[in-house]
């Protein structure tokens, strides 16, 4: 079952921001999206969940059309989007915030995401917003798995965390997509995405300059010169 992103052109209002973007994200795989600030990737994550309306092109999983569905509508397909800033109910119980993520599944069993992030199950009582910012961003993404999603968006994961905290959720993705799901993974350090991810895309301007093996793309000189610092 693959999620797809064919053709998609979408904005704000009169102002176009992405042109005939398509992506292509397999089962049980990480792909990689960079590129510099306001090119566009932040959008095309609420363009594929629903957050944003497209004005041409489609979105698929596998042979469900999930072109201009409701954010619902495409959660319940089961495609889950973990926003930029995390987005918790910042008031509400780490348990709350995970429990509000299953919602739609009538998914209480918080086990499966405490096995990915140890950490959470220490701080289940305590308010989302008192936690450190790896510790939300953990939070956001057990959030989102809590939905048992078959595709995971996650947007800009590295945002104001520590190096070394990022290194260990990046290293639970690996653990998300040995149990199936893929992840289309929007990340600021590309050195850091492009050793996680099987497959990248590289966005500029609203259109997709590059694609194709994350080891290659990371061996590219136009890459290593913009987004490696090589």
């Amino acid at each position: 079952m693959t999620f797809r992103i064919d053709d998609v052109a979408a904005g704000y209002g009169r102002v176009q921001v992405l042109w005939d973007i398509s992506v292509e994200v397999e089962p049980a795989t990480v792909v990689a999206l960079i590129g510099p600030n306001g090119a566009g990737k932040s959008t095309l994550l609420r363009a594929a969940s629903g957050m944003l309306a497209i004005s041409s092109g489609r979105i698929q999983l596998d042979d469900m059309d999930l072109t201009g569905s409701s954010i619902e509508q495409i959660a319940r397909a089961g495609v889950a989007h973990v926003p930029e800033g995390r987005r918790l109910f910042a008031g509400l119980s780490v348990r709350d915030n995970l429990r509000l993520g299953g919602f739609h599944r009538k998914n209480d069993d918080l086990s499966h995401v405490l096995a990915l992030f140890p950490r959470l199950a220490e701080r289940l009582d305590q308010i989302a917003g008192s936690m450190s910012g790896g510790e939300q961003q953990m939070c956001a993404i057990g959030r989102a798995m809590m939905s048992q999603p078959k595709y995971l968006l996650i947007d800009e994961l590295s945002l104001g965390l520590a190096p070394r905290v990022v290194d260990e959720i990046l290293a639970r993705l690996r653990d998300i997509t040995a149990n199936g799901t893929g992840i289309l993974l929007v990340e600021q350090d590309a050195g850091a995405a492009l050793e996680v991810a099987q497959r990248a895309y590289v966005l500029e301007n609203g259109r997709i300059s590059l694609s194709g093996a994350a080891a290659e793309l990371a061996d590219d000189a136009r890459v290593r010169e913009a987004y490696l610092g090589v």
